[in-house]
């Protein structure tokens, strides 16, 4: 891993309409790494990933992917940069099928996945590709939404709460094919409630409570935070 983080965010703060949300964010990561946001529901952790991606327009602060300065541009030059954000809502076409929901989104670099590729990775895809956006459960949704980043070629993905609502098994699959991603070298940064999933993915974690980072650590240290965690997220 390189000294120098990949993606940087300094003095964050961003709003709704008048409401005051995030309020000075500061966090790194490294390419590579995988980072987790932990926090209750309302914390700022979604709002956290729509600032970065440009998605969250009134911002102020410093947003930077490889010194680039992402703060001022248009939300499709964030995607060109580099960044692929996967929503909690997956937004799945739910009048295509799996392959031409998957070759819908526009390659920014060529070292984006092959279909051949994203099909081994995720062989239920493989085997729904003829099947509508409707027919598909829960977890192949976000199966599909996660393959449409990937083929992309961004070189962070922003996933929002991969694991909401899913089986168990979907769960593990996710897990898997986090760790997997992560052994190919690719930079993600995850918000999760479920810090015992979290923790099988997860080189650091940041924890947020009102708009605010209040905590992070690396990894191996979650078992010594666990004080700070149960009273943070009330679990």
């Amino acid at each position: 891993m390189r000294d120098a983080p990949l993606l940087e965010v300094r003095d964050l703060n961003a709003w709704y309409g008048e409401s005051h949300v995030l309020h000075g964010v500061d966090l790194d990561i490294r390419e590579g790494e995988t980072v987790t946001l932990l926090g209750r529901n309302g914390a700022g952790k979604t709002t956290t990933l729509r600032a970065i991606m440009g998605i969250l327009r009134r911002r102020e602060g410093v947003i930077r992917l490889r010194g680039q300065d992402l703060l001022k541009l248009p939300l499709h030059k964030v995607a060109q940069a580099g960044l692929g954000y996967v929503p909690e809502e997956r937004g799945i076409f739910a009048s295509l099928n799996v392959a031409e929901n998957l070759m819908l989104p526009p390659k920014v670099a060529e070292s984006g996945m092959s279909v051949e590729e994203i099909y081994r990775l995720f062989p239920n895809l493989h085997e729904r590709r003829t099947s509508q956006g409707t027919k598909l459960s829960g977890g192949e949704q976000q199966m599909l939404a996660i393959a449409r980043v990937l083929r992309t070629g961004a070189k962070i993905l922003l996933l929002d709460e991969p694991t909401e609502g899913l089986a168990p098994v979907i769960v593990q699959r996710i897990g898997d094919v986090l760790v997997a991603l992560k052994e190919r070298g690719m930079t993600i940064l995850l918000v999760e409630q479920n810090f015992r999933f979290a923790r099988k993915v997860a080189d650091r974690f940041y924890l947020m409570e009102d708009g605010r980072m209040v905590g992070s650590f690396p990894g191996p240290e979650l078992d010594a935070h666990m004080d700070q965690l149960h009273e943070v997220l009330g679990v």
